[in-house]
């Protein structure tokens, strides 16, 4: 696999009076992602799937793009989980792979299937932001559809999933539903 292809030598920049990505952090981590990605073995830390779904860069006027990284950053992310399925299928074998994808798809299915507005904690603070739980219900009958029924789903449909504000327990705690997704991420790339 092209390493280029995944991580582009540069981003556009946006505006010098509009906020983008730190693009000193972004380059940082693309060369670490780069190192880790051609050679694995000798990379202190190597670059894994769940540490591209976990970086967050600085905002800086002036600074990259978000659009040209975000999109960057999901096909390394795409590119580095199949490597690690295949690196798991080889060291481990087939069944081995099937097991933790089954296992991680029955956690996610435990919350799936939880009643409309149950699916996860309400914060505790009653100024608090929350996700609007119909939006994040809806989204879930979706992943259900993609589980269980075979209806095509696109891992970038999650990833790019926005939902309206809502405040306190009017909603649902963000973390975990930002913590929910990125496993659902982390399933739905290693198997397509």
């Amino acid at each position: 696999m092209d390493i280029q292809r995944q991580i582009p030598a540069s981003f556009d920049r946006v505006q010098r009076n509009e906020y983008g990505y730190n693009a000193k952090q972004v380059d940082e981590f693309m060369q670490r992602a780069r190192v880790s990605f051609e050679a694995p073995q000798s990379a202190a830390r190597p670059v894994r799937s769940a540490d591209v779904r976990a970086v967050s860069f600085d905002p800086v006027k002036g600074g990259y793009a978000a659009a040209g990284v975000d999109a960057a950053l999901d096909r390394l992310e795409d590119a580095l989980a199949l490597r690690e399925r295949d690196e798991l299928v080889a060291e481990r074998g087939e069944e081995a792979w099937l097991r933790e994808i089954g296992r991680l798809a029955g956690l996610l299915r435990g919350r799936l299937h939880r009643p409309d507005g149950h699916r996860f904690r309400r914060p505790a603070k009653a100024k608090a932001r929350s996700y609007n739980t119909k939006d994040v219900d809806d989204l879930c009958h979706d992943l259900i559809g993609y589980l269980e029924e075979d209806k095509p789903l696109s891992v970038d449909n999650v990833r790019r999933a926005v939902f309206r504000p809502a405040v306190g327990k009017d909603g649902y705690e963000e973390n975990q539903v930002d913590a929910f997704m990125d496993r659902v991420v982390e399933l739905m790339a290693a198997i397509d």
